[in-house]
């Protein structure tokens, strides 16, 4: 694939935008929820706020970008990246901390389906390839930005950590000003119609429809989910249970950020991958490794076997990603922000819901109860992936 420069650029606002994200969410936010009287429950429901505006809002916003100039959409997203993390240095209750999370989360919720669908309209022959570089350079941000921001709480404490999140996401909003600046626009193919209102929203009601009766991208978007309620267990209770073991804030980060290397690594080259062999069996072999790692991390109480589990974690949900990806822009027909957004909004379902699942179980059962029904769950859907999509072929790249 030829690297262009738009393609490098959005790779770079990915890439900022969640080193500024991913230093407030993992480790300090759990952290600094506790700090306000949040117990494992309203810690749970913290970490899921964000996620939720995503469910609210990705399937609509990846449909309208069918219709209307992608990059315009995609600048609110960047927008959020770019103010919110500046003020929560000002919040002094969960109630506040909880409002503000909900206007966080239009970082992911806008910026990420919409980068995503532009990435697989650039390179329409090797989407697997060119996804697994752009969720790369994103990995490479959520990598730096749990270890930089472990590093900075014990440091110099969360004031400065949020102030120096948003000074990333002021980097992230200038570096897309230039992106936006050189590329093509309109970005789709249908902004003519952008004009009329009552256009626009039949095409983005018959967008949604089409997508939400397709068996592939449903699939695809369902197995997203699941994964990320593995994600969104680690990323709420792998902190605490750390702390529980004796670890530090310092270490639970660099937990999150060999997850965060792992996956970095991994993605390009198994986006070449699927483009050889197909997504198919990528994805149920990447939700088996997710299930594994989860269910063997209250099993380890050194920091040697928890980065395992977290390296494998990485590479479960690299696998993942860059072939779900791919597969939902094969057989998107046209409708290939309304896949993204259908695909971001069922993840965030699974995102949304694994903090507060995971909550409810650690403060019912243990640790131990938690992280083992959370693995399980994946294993049981890398089953139901594969049966419920065998009888059907899945349209391959040309």
């Amino acid at each position: 694939m030829t690297l262009k420069p738009a393609f490098l650029l959005l790779c770079m606002v990915g890439c900022c935008g969640f080193v500024s994200y991913n230093m407030i969410r993992m480790p300090a936010l759990a952290s600094f929820a506790e700090s306000l009287g949040a117990g494992p429950v309203a810690v749970g429901f913290i970490l899921a706020t964000s996620t939720m505006t995503g469910v609210v809002l990705k399937l609509p916003v990846g449909t309208l970008s069918d219709v209307v100039n992608r990059s315009r959409v995609m600048l609110v997203g960047v927008l959020a990246f770019a103010w919110p993390p500046f003020v929560y240095s000002l919040v002094s209750d969960v109630e506040s901390l909880t409002v503000l999370r909900v206007f966080h989360g239009l970082a992911t919720a806008v910026f990420m389906p919409l980068a995503l669908a532009t990435v697989a309209e650039m390179y329409p022959t090797t989407r697997g390839a060119a996804l697994g570089w752009y969720t790369a350079a994103v990995q490479g941000g959520a990598l730096l930005g749990p270890v930089l921001g472990g590093w900075l709480i014990d440091t110099v404490g969360y004031t400065h950590t949020f102030l120096a999140g948003g000074w990333f996401g002021v980097a992230a909003l200038l570096i897309y000003l230039v992106f936006w600046w050189h590329a093509p626009a309109p970005l789709s193919g249908q902004s003519a119609d952008g004009r009329e209102i009552r256009a626009v929203m039949a095409n983005v009601w018959r967008g949604i429809r089409s997508v939400l009766g397709h068996l592939q991208i449903l699939a695809a978007s369902v197995a997203e989910a699941v994964k990320m309620v593995g994600t969104g267990t680690l990323m709420a209770f792998l902190p605490l249970y750390g702390l529980s073991i004796g670890l530090s804030l310092a270490e639970s980060g660099l937990l999150f950020g060999i997850q965060g290397f792992t996956s970095f690594v991994s993605r390009p080259v198994m986006g070449l991958v699927s483009d050889r062999v197909g997504r198919r069996p990528l994805i149920a072999m990447g939700l088996m490794v997710c299930g594994g790692a989860c269910m063997a991390i209250p099993h380890n109480v050194h920091l040697g076997g928890l980065l395992l589990c977290a390296a494998s974690f990485g590479f479960g949900e690299a696998v993942i990603t860059s072939s779900s990806a791919a597969l939902i822009a094969d057989v998107g027909d046209g409708n290939i922000g309304a896949g993204m957004g259908l695909r971001g909004t069922v993840m965030d379902v699974g995102h949304a819901g694994g903090p507060i699942v995971a909550g409810v179980l650690v403060a019912a059962i243990s640790y131990t109860g938690a992280f083992t029904i959370v693995g399980c769950l994946q294993v049981l859907a890398a089953a139901g992936f594969w049966v419920v999509t065998g009888q059907r072929s899945v349209a391959q790249p040309a």
